[in-house]
């Protein structure tokens, strides 16, 4: 088969169109020439595989004895001809083009292997027509296509009886290729056995459809092609394209069923090579095809989506020559550190606002959609011509024609009845999407090609028609599931074009370890998690805030919001200011009224606001909530950002989201809520406080036997300072109560006591021993030896001298709770070897990785905030910068060097980036004010970080 394809470098956007009325869409005689002629010609001139056969063929002389300078000869012309093609890409070649030229040398290096063989060393004079062997290519080579370091997929196929010569035969070509270091896949077999095999597997079936003759009898390869094609192709049409898709949807899963993946495979992934060549597989299977080029005639593409398809494959081509070519093997995953490389090397440069990286990535994510958009237009094609069951959507309606305002509803389809529709009334390309939201139903194809070739007329005029924008709202926040609308709209790409400003974001992405999908990818799956929680789906992982979405009465702000909320990025600066703007300009562009834009442009402007108080501010300092409220100011504004950062942040990626975090959102909702509720910023924290001191006072005097009296509880509810008892739950008072009452009658000098809260994804250590300066560096490093995460530390020091630390923490590689209790056991004993100066802690921290070598790529800036507004009582640190294994233990390691005593620590990791917050007193227990002393904390603070 031959898919012609573009230059390489050419870009992956749609050229733009004239509008066109869908009744020209099955206009099919001017299809873009086909240049496979071309291609050949031009791997023709980089192998000259005839003469390569032939010399190989004739080398040496007769006699049955393989001369020894035969495999060296192969090697030498193997790596000639490869070093040929590689130079001529490296030039600038076409990927396809190398892909068929060294197709083309394997073609001709095995067939002269196998001439040699039957000539020189097993030839017979008068052959049996059971020693009849055709030696086949299957698969990708099987296409004429090879990559530069890919398998290469053998069948020796023979009539009905293996007999010793088929064997000898397919024995020395094999060790020949290995011996020359290839990769081979190989089969033997009869024709009734592919045909058996062809039925029952899949992968078997699919191989064979690209069967072709490499060497050998043609007269038997054509009868096995007949077979497979009456016996195995013929009348499974249906079934093949359900067991294909079915197999690409178990694939996708593998890559978390994402386009956006951090490290993509560009084979295998979602919007990968595999994608495009299943529908090239179905074309083969159903129709027949030759070209790809054959599917428009067969109204399965179109020629606009003919060329996108060109566009991607040639895109994809290029990117798996440039990964095979630098890492020298079969790579098809582009991992941290060969993007930037293949970037480079693809000329992608550095601009002032972008970085090269990220603009190749960029271009990968566009074409990755492109892929999922034809995916989803040649699958809907099948499904009407085929009757196969719906993959995309939703219930069928009935199953009568009718019209509704120039569209048809059939079954589970919508379309254009009127063709001319959208050059007469371009907005009812909005309609579209409306109607077939509102009724559940899918797109007709034709209708998805006739919106894609008329983009252009969405211009201004229909951007400011308050038709359109009517319509846009209602998808947006008004009916079921908008984020599959949304995704349809973007994919088809009048979503970019009808909002400009999410065109500048759809493929952008960020190059760290933190931010998985686009920005478009991660901006739709906020509208879907905000969607699910209204729909009642998410109320037992989110039982909060399902209870919260009803009361919320913006709920049509908080869409628009969720919409722009990351509309900033990718423009330099302050992404969250640079939105509000955009936010301001769009609301007044749609109409919308001051109330209304002023709640979406609050929203966006803060909606990083209440991750930064949960997560770096200590929610027991009555000012960290003070500061909050006064942000806030109003309860519904505080139920529409909790909604707004929990979407935001379960959107992020996959594993992101952990109860811990929704602990303290939770935490600082309520204490924000009560507050703004009372108006006493005090009273709800004495309140609290008095009444778990109550609660521990009655469960410790229900305690049987009298073990606890009232002066011991008197005395032990003394020990502690407000921020103990307003920092854990009842439970855990009782928890740490008894515990230290024991530690304290057995005389021990150290308990150490492990919680597992699978719940909010994270591991509790309890510390209870002697204060001393240094605890809490030590117990850091013992962590970070042990291989976990810590997510906060919380130390407080009772009224007689004893540290009470408590730790969270999570496994470094699943970012889940620790509770196996044989690693519960060496973490113990990992701290108590460090408390005992057993372990020198610096040194066992060296060469310990948090994360995979090929991340060395990120760099982070290390930046060290000193804010002495934060607390009334300490000196709040904030230190940013790139994760390693003790580095909490070097920055604990440093304040104490500096003098500084830690009373709570918020750790917070982002990828590659961390961000730890420490709440710190000097030794006499006051805030640090001296800017000489302040500025000794910054710089000795950033070259603790700039060490890593």
């Amino acid at each position: 088969m031959r898919i012609s394809i573009g230059r390489r470098g050419a870009s992956g956007a749609e050229a733009r169109s004239q509008p066109v009325a869908i009744s020209q869409l099955d206009d099919t005689t001017e299809d873009a020439v086909d240049d496979s002629a071309a291609h050949d010609l031009a791997a023709s001139a980089l192998i000259d595989a005839p003469a390569l056969r032939l010399e190989l063929g004739q080398h040496g002389a007769p006699g049955g004895v393989e001369p020894p300078s035969l495999l060296e000869d192969m090697k030498h012309r193997l790596q000639d001809g490869r070093a040929r093609v590689r130079s001529y890409f490296e030039a600038g070649g076409n990927a396809e083009i190398v892909h068929e030229a060294l197709a083309l040398q394997m073609d001709a290096i095995i067939a002269g292997a196998l001439d040699y063989a039957d000539h020189r060393l097993y030839g017979k004079a008068n052959p049996t027509k059971g020693e009849r062997l055709a030696v086949v290519a299957v698969g990708g080579y099987g296409r004429g296509e090879l990559a530069p370091f890919s398998d290469i997929d053998l069948l020796f196929l023979y009539e009905y009886k293996r007999t010793p010569w088929i064997e000898q035969i397919a024995e020395f070509v094999l060790y020949k290729l290995w011996d020359l270091g290839l990769k081979v896949g190989q089969a033997i077999r009869s024709i009734n056995e592919c045909v058996k095999l062809a039925r029952e597997d899949l992968t078997v079936c699919t191989a064979l459809l690209e069967a072709r003759l490499v060497w050998g009898d043609p007269e038997l390869f054509h009868e096995f092609d007949r077979r497979y094609r009456s016996e195995v192709v013929q009348g499974e049409e249906a079934p093949f394209i359900e067991a294909k898709l079915a197999e690409r949807d178990q694939r996708h899963l593998k890559s978390h069923d994402s386009r956006y993946l951090l490290e993509p495979n560009i084979k295998e992934g979602k919007g990968g090579l595999r994608d495009l060549q299943t529908l090239v597989w179905l074309g083969e299977h159903i129709y027949g095809i030759k070209d790809v080029g054959e599917l428009v005639q067969h109204g399965v593409l179109t020629r606009s989506s003919l060329s996108r398809f060109r566009k991607s494959r040639a895109f994809l081509m290029t990117v798996r020559c440039e990964l095979h070519y630098l890492t020298g093997r079969a790579e098809e995953r582009l991992t941290f550190d060969l993007q930037p490389q293949i970037a480079a090397r693809m000329g992608y440069r550095d601009r002032p606002r972008s970085r090269g990286v990220e603009r190749f990535m960029k271009h990968y994510y566009l074409v990755a959609k492109d892929v999922g958009a034809l995916t989803r237009i040649v699958c809907a094609a099948l499904e009407e011509q085929h009757k196969r069951k719906p993959r995309f959507t939703l219930p069928r309606i009935g199953f009568g024609r009718r019209r509704i305002n120039g569209f048809f509803v059939q079954g589970s389809w919508v379309g254009l009845a009127e063709p001319d529709l959208f050059v007469q009334r371009p907005v009812a390309m909005l309609e579209l999407f409306r109607l077939a939201q509102e009724r559940e139903l899918d797109i007709h194809p034709a209708a998805l090609a006739a919106v894609q070739l008329n983009l252009r007329l969405v211009g201004n005029e229909m951007r400011h028609n308050p038709e359109a924008d009517r319509i846009f709202l209602q998808i947006l926040t008004d009916g079921p599931d908008p984020a599959l609308t949304l995704t349809r709209m973007n994919e088809s790409g009048i979503l970019g074009r009808f909002v400009p400003e999410f065109g500048r974001i759809i493929g952008l992405m960020q190059h760290n370890l933190y931010h998985v999908y686009t920005v478009d990818e991660h901006t739709i799956r906020v509208i879907e998690g905000l969607s699910h929680i209204e729909e009642g789906k998410l109320v037992q992982e989110l039982p909060v805030v399902s209870e919260i979405m009803p009361k919320a009465i913006s709920k049509r702000e908080l869409m628009l919001a969720a919409f722009l909320h990351d509309i900033g990025k990718g423009r330099g600066g302050d992404h969250s200011r640079i939105g509000a703007e955009i936010a301001r300009r769009f609301c007044a562009r749609m109409g919308l009224t001051d109330a209304f834009a002023e709640t979406v442009v609050w929203l966006v402007a803060n909606h990083l606001v209440m991750s930064h108080f949960a997560f770096r501010r200590d929610a027991e300092d009555a000012k960290t909530i003070q500061d909050f409220v006064s942000i806030v100011q109003s309860p519904e504004r505080l139920k529409l950002l909790l909604l707004l950062t929990v979407a935001d942040i379960r959107a992020v990626g996959p594993n992101v989201w952990n109860g811990w975090k929704g602990q303290l959102l939770r935490e600082l909702y309520h204490e924000a809520a009560a507050i703004m509720a009372s108006g006493d910023p005090h009273g709800r924290r004495r309140e609290r406080v008095d009444a778990a001191k109550s609660a521990l006072a009655r469960a410790l005097g229900s305690l049987p036997d009298g073990a606890w009296s009232e002066p011991q509880i008197a005395a032990y509810l003394e020990r502690h300072d407000p921020r103990y008892w307003l920092g854990f739950q009842a439970q855990e008072h009782l928890t740490h109560a008894l515990l230290i009452q024991k530690a304290d009658d057995d005389h021990a000098p150290l308990t150490i006591d492990f919680n597992v809260d699978a719940f909010r994804a994270r591991t509790e250590v309890f510390i209870y021993a002697a204060d001393h300066p240094g605890l809490f560096m030590k117990i850091a490093a013992a962590l970070a030896l042990s291989g976990v995460s810590i997510t906060d530390a919380h130390i407080f020091t009772t009224s007689d001298g004893m540290a009470l630390d408590t730790l969270g923490f999570q496994d470094l590689e699943r970012t889940s709770a620790v509770g196996d209790q044989g690693r519960h056991a060496r973490i113990r004993a990992n701290i108590e070897k460090a408390l005992r100066g057993e372990i020198w802690l610096e040194r066992a921290l060296e060469g310990k990785r948090s994360l995979p070598q090929r991340t060395d790529v990120f760099k982070v800036e290390p930046r060290v905030l000193i804010d002495n507004g934060a607390s009334r009582t300490y000196s709040v640190i904030e230190v940013n910068g790139r994760d390693r294994p003790g580095l909490l233990f070097l920055l604990a390691k440093m304040l104490k060097e500096l003098g500084l005593v830690i009373h709570s620590a918020h750790i917070s990791t982002y990828g590659e980036r961390v961000v730890d917050v420490f709440y710190v007193k000097d030794v006499f227990g006051m805030k640090v004010t001296q800017k000489s002393k302040i500025a000794r904390i910054e710089r000795s603070l950033l070259a603790t970080l700039r060490e890593g």
